[in-house]
């Protein structure tokens, strides 16, 4: 039976199972980084219209524009490179799922008009991946990882 299988560790498809661990959360990490990597590289390719769009557009609440601009576009930037490298790779998913929140929060008047469902799906789908790799962190293919192992090994020595 296909449930006795997967739930023997040692049988061949959950070894397999196993194995695709690593380059899974890798995927993820690189689908969902490469996504905000690329808003934040248009917010800053065009500074004045990014302004702009959070002067007019969107709705963040408590900051000024400008102070927004900076903050989105640092956060769109720095956490997706961290998370991608897989450093510090629990806080980065953490922190572009404050990223994708806001952007959800400030846009709402938008996002949840009758036919933007396919919009709002997209930042549920990266909230919930990000949600993953801040469950189960980046794994075994991430620069943490790599960061532990030294550790570990140099306080066996």
């Amino acid at each position: 039976m296909l449930s006795d299988t997967l739930m023997d560790p040692k049988s061949p498809l959950a070894r397999l199972l196993d194995h695709l661990q690593a380059p899974f959360a890798l995927a993820s990490r690189v689908y969902v980084s490469w996504v905000f990597l690329k808003s934040g590289y248009l917010k800053l390719s065009d500074w004045e219209q990014t302004v702009a769009l959070f002067e007019y557009e969107y709705r963040v609440p408590l900051l000024s524009p400008q102070l927004a601009a900076i903050a989105g576009t640092a956060g769109e930037l720095v956490f997706p490179t961290l998370l991608m490298l897989g450093l510090f790779g629990r806080i980065s998913a953490l922190g572009l799922q404050a990223v994708n929140a806001l952007a959800v929060i400030s846009y709402a008047h938008v996002l949840f008009q009758e036919g933007f469902a396919a919009a709002i799906g997209q930042h549920y789908l990266w909230g919930y991946i990000l949600l993953v790799l801040t469950v189960y962190g980046p794994g075994a293919w991430s620069l943490d990882h790599q960061l532990r192992r030294r550790r570990k090994n140099s306080s066996d020595t």
